[in-house]
C-alpha cells in the first residue's frame, strides 16, 4: 500500500518508508483515476526517492482535498442509531433512525465543499448556537469519478446533537457549517480493500488530560462500503471524484460537550492520526 500526502510543496508518495515528489503538479487530476494503487505503482518506477520529503510531510500537510465533494453517511453503526433514538425522543423523531438503520437505501447528505474543509493541524468549530457538540471519528473512502473506491482516508464529522436532535429535519444546520468537517492526513492507496478488521480509535484532550476515549472496529458498520457508494452514484456526477464518510460507532455520553480548545486526535490504522483544535 501507498500513502499519499497533499502538500504545499506539491504532491508527496510514500510507500515502504521512501518519499517521492509527484511530477503531477494537479491534485485533482493525480487521484481521479481508475486503478490509483497500479497506476501510482508504474509512475514511481520513474521517480527518485527524497528523504528530505519525509520532513515536508512532517510540517507542511494540507487536506487531502481540492475540487472533490465531501458526503456522509448517518446510522451506520448500531451505536449511532441508539445516540440519535436518544437525543431525539423529546421531538418524538427516534422512529426515523430506527427505521433508516433497517431500511435497504442508506441516509446519505452533503457534508463540505472543499472549501470549508480543513486538513491536519487545523482548527474544527463548533456552532455558536448550539450548546451540545461532538467529534465523529470515521473512515472516509475517496471515489473516483467513474465510481470506484481509490482510496482512503480520516474524516471527522463535527455534530451538533443538540440541533439534530431538536428536529431531524435540522440535520443541514446541526451538520454543515464552516470547519464542520475535517480530513487527512493523507490518502491511503492500498491494492485492494481495505482490511475489515481496521480499526478507529479517538482520543479528546482538554487542559492536558484525556476528556474522552474510545475505540471501534469497521467490521461493526452495518452497511458495505460499496452499496453506500452505489446510492451515492445514482444520480450524482462527481467530475473530481468524492469524498465519503462511512458513519460512526463512537459517540460520546450524552453529558459530554466539545470545549474551545480541546484537542481531537482521530487514528485509523494503516492511515494514521488526524489532530484537529476546537477553535476558541
Amino acid at each position: 500500500m501507498m500513502k499519499i500526502y497533499n502538500t504545499r510543496q506539491g504532491i508527496i508518495i510514500s510507500r515502504n518508508d521512501q518519499y517521492f515528489l509527484s511530477e503531477e503538479k494537479s491534485w485533482n487530476i493525480f487521484v481521479n483515476r481508475v486503478n490509483l494503487f497500479e497506476v501510482v505503482s508504474n509512475e514511481l518506477k520513474q521517480l527518485n526517492a527524497d528523504d528530505q520529503l519525509k520532513e515536508v510531510v512532517a510540517s507542511d500537510l494540507l487536506a487531502p482535498i481540492d475540487h472533490q465533494e465531501v458526503w456522509a453517511s448517518g446510522v451506520t453503526y448500531f451505536r449511532s442509531r441508539e445516540a440519535r433514538i436518544e437525543e431525539s425522543k423529546d421531538a418524538k423523531g427516534g422512529d426515523f433512525y430506527t427505521r433508516v438503520y433497517d431500511a435497504e437505501r442508506p441516509e446519505l447528505f452533503f457534508k463540505a465543499p472543499a472549501y470549508r474543509t480543513v486538513g491536519p493541524g487545523d482548527e474544527v468549530r463548533i456552532r455558536k448556537d448550539s450548546k451540545w457538540n461532538v467529534p465523529e471519528p470515521e473512515l472516509t473512502l475517496f471515489i473516483c469519478s467513474a465510481g470506484t473506491i481509490e482510496g482512503y482516508t480520516i474524516g471527522n464529522d463535527m455534530s451538533s446533537r443538540d440541533i439534530e436532535g431538536e428536529n431531524p429535519l435540522y440535520l443541514p444546520q446541526a451538520k454543515s457549517y464552516n470547519g464542520a468537517a475535517a480530513l487527512g492526513p493523507c490518502l491511503l492507496v492500498p491494492e485492494g480493500p481495505i482490511n475489515p478488521d481496521t480499526n478507529i480509535s479517538i482520543e479528546i484532550i482538554r487542559d492536558s488530560a484525556i476528556a474522552f476515549s474510545d475505540q471501534i472496529s469497521i467490521n461493526q458498520m452495518r452497511r458495505k462500503h460499496t452499496d453506500l457508494v452505489d446510492y451515492l452514484f445514482r444520480e450524482l456526477d462527481f467530475p473530481f471524484g468524492a469524498f465519503l464518510m462511512t458513519g460512526t460507532g463512537i459517540i460520546p455520553s450524552d453529558d459530554f460537550t466539545l470545549r474551545g480548545g480541546d484537542i481531537v486526535k482521530i487514528t485509523i490504522d494503516e492511515i494514521g492520526t488526524l489532530t484537529n483544535t476546537v477553535a476558541i
